[in-house]
């Protein structure tokens, strides 16, 4: 029969009563003597009345603690592990289940935290970038309607640079609804085999004059006529490389270099962009793939650019089944490197 603490402390109360009555009424008929047996009679009744109540109660309560916790831990984890409850101190496992519990839970919350962080820090920077290219463009346009329009000179320079600040948005606003559909899944990667060799070429010949600006040269490390055959969605891997090979030229040092190099596997290419830049430090290197973050704010926006390069490069290898590692020194350069699968 299944009782409730309260019913047991009823039971077990009702029976000490009895048990003293019944003993102290027949010590009345003994000698000394032998109350003093009714007496260690009673005294060890007691006592085991006392265990079993601790028995019953205490260790029932236990129980149902542990198997509440046992229940928190399975939906947790989503395992549902056999545990045994009898243990040599089921108080110090209680200890420790909630310990572990509570660890857990403070991690679950700092995870918050950090996300609620970066929503608030994205919102402020989605904010910046797009006020800058609005109030650029605002101001050019209200120039030209206080009057400057009269001027041809100053009305087609003011128009250029409203054109520019607009082209900017537009970029800015399309790499926004390009990281977010890859974020949710919505853009799939249409694979296919490509040669990879003339991409990088085109995608050379396109940074060109940019990099001519800075003095710098671009390499691509591949014998004359190689070919290096892929399988992956050609269109986004040019992306890929016109981003990391843009922020080198970006970053890099006047009169540097930026090589592209593959290295053959077994099954995949290990492709390598590598720069002899100022590099990167430590603490930014984790972070240099979140979006709009930026290492040197104030030239990064004066150099133009969206902010989402980086990001957009990592969420593209990532659908490729990838990832992009990234080792720099100070003074020396960075080296960045991912892996595409073969031609099949």
């Amino acid at each position: 029969m299944n009782l409730n603490s309260r019913t047991l402390t009823l039971l077990i109360s009702l029976a000490v009563a009895l048990v003293l009555t019944a003993f102290l009424a027949l010590a009345t008929y003994f000698s000394s003597k032998g109350l003093i047996v009714a007496l260690v009679v009673v005294f060890i009744s007691c006592f085991l009345l006392v265990y079993f109540s601790y028995e019953a109660l205490v260790l029932r309560e236990i129980k149902n603690v542990y198997s509440t916790l046992e229940r928190i831990r399975r939906q947790d984890s989503k395992k549902a592990e056999g545990r045994s409850f009898f243990t040599a101190d089921p108080l110090l496992k209680i200890k420790n289940e909630i310990y572990e519990i509570a660890a857990k839970k403070q991690l679950e919350i700092d995870e918050l935290k950090r996300l609620q962080k970066m929503r608030s820090e994205f919102l402020a920077d989605v904010s910046h970038e797009l006020k800058t290219p609005i109030f650029a463009a605002q101001g050019f346009i209200h120039t030209l309607l206080d009057g400057a329009v009269d001027d041809v000179n100053v009305r087609d320079k003011f128009l250029l640079k409203a054109a520019n600040s607009l082209d900017g948005l537009d970029t800015l606003v399309q790499d926004l609804i390009s990281i977010s559909q890859m974020e949710n899944g919505v853009i799939k990667m249409q694979k296919r085999n490509f040669d990879i060799v003339p991409v990088v070429q085109e995608v050379f010949e396109q940074l060109e004059r940019k990099a001519a600006e800075r003095n710098i040269t671009l390499h691509l490390e591949t014998h004359p006529g190689e070919q290096i055959n892929l399988y992956a969605d050609p269109n986004r891997i040019r992306q890929v490389f016109i981003n990391l090979i843009d922020n080198a030229i970006k970053y890099g040092r006047e009169g540097g270099n930026i090589w592209v190099s593959f290295t053959e596997g077994r099954k995949k290419y290990t492709i390598t962009v590598k720069d002899d830049g100022k590099g990167i430090a430590e603490e930014h290197i984790n972070r240099i793939f979140e979006r709009f973050y930026r290492i040197d704010k104030s030239r990064a926006r004066s150099e133009g650019g969206s902010g989402l390069g980086l990001a957009i490069s990592k969420h593209i290898i990532e659908a490729h089944r990838s990832f992009i590692a990234i080792t720099s020194v100070v003074g020396k350069g960075s080296n960045l490197r991912f892996k595409l699968l073969k031609a099949k």
